[in-house]
């Protein structure tokens, strides 16, 4: 959000609902209604001629919201390490990620989030690969962050990030999209995420990363930062 301050753009953040300093309500957590609180925001705040950044699960947020009720205010969007078309293993999409793990996430989430919370950010950031350089700034500020969210939010959200289906949302987007996804992420699968999202898009354009992680925004800012200035700029 710096840089594109420092760029000139007026730069919005939301908390979804239950998470970060958002309400800790104990309803609406679907895609849908996370959909809707966007348009509510977009129409409040009079938005026009926006582009709508997500991230992981973020992404699926976009796609909704553009899909749904992005009209005449949205002009680009990008999906960054997204869970698009969609996230977990089924009859119709054998490759995606087996339902065991993302039980894992669940457990991890109802039973145990603040060690759950620590120790996800391994694989988040590739910290595990080798001769990574592990920052224990980011993996405090994503605990930080995850922590001050509603337990019952982020355990309802597994159920969200991984049985949503996007692919008819994403046939129906016909504005500009850029899919920015790192090779090697190990929580959204490059393979089975990103790569089959652009193919479902209009206007859809990939550009992928080798051997970055899910959490490549924060791992590598620098580069992620001036790809979508590009974009934003073309």
């Amino acid at each position: 959000m710096m840089f594109f301050l420092e760029h000139g753009f007026r730069v919005i953040a939301h908390d979804r609902r239950g998470h970060g300093r958002s309400s800790q309500t104990f309803l609406g957590h679907d895609m849908d209604t996370y959909a809707a609180d966007v348009a509510e925001l977009v129409e409040i705040l009079d938005l026009k001629n926006s582009i709508h950044i997500g991230h992981s699960t973020g992404g699926g947020e976009v796609t909704r919201y553009v899909a749904r009720h992005g009209g005449t205010r949205v002009v680009k969007a990008v999906l960054i390490s997204s869970i698009p078309p969609i996230f977990m293993q089924t009859a119709t999409n054998p490759d995606g990620v087996p339902k065991e793990v993302v039980d894992g996430l669940r457990n991890g989430t109802a039973y145990n989030r603040a060690q759950f919370y620590e120790d996800i950010t391994i694989p988040f950031y590739g910290f595990n690969r080798p001769g990574a350089k592990v920052s224990e700034g980011i993996r405090q500020n994503w605990w930080r962050q995850g922590m001050m969210g509603a337990a019952t939010a982020h355990y309802q959200c597994i159920k969200v990030l991984s049985e949503t289906d996007f692919h008819d949302d994403l046939k129906l987007i016909d504005i500009p999209v850029l899919v920015m996804h790192g090779e090697d992420d190990q929580i959204c699968p490059f393979p089975t995420t990103g790569a089959r999202s652009v193919k479902l898009l209009k206007q859809g354009t990939l550009k992928s990363y080798p051997g970055l992680p899910h959490g490549m925004p924060a791992t590598h800012a620098d580069q992620i930062n001036a790809d979508l200035l590009e974009f934003i700029r073309a």
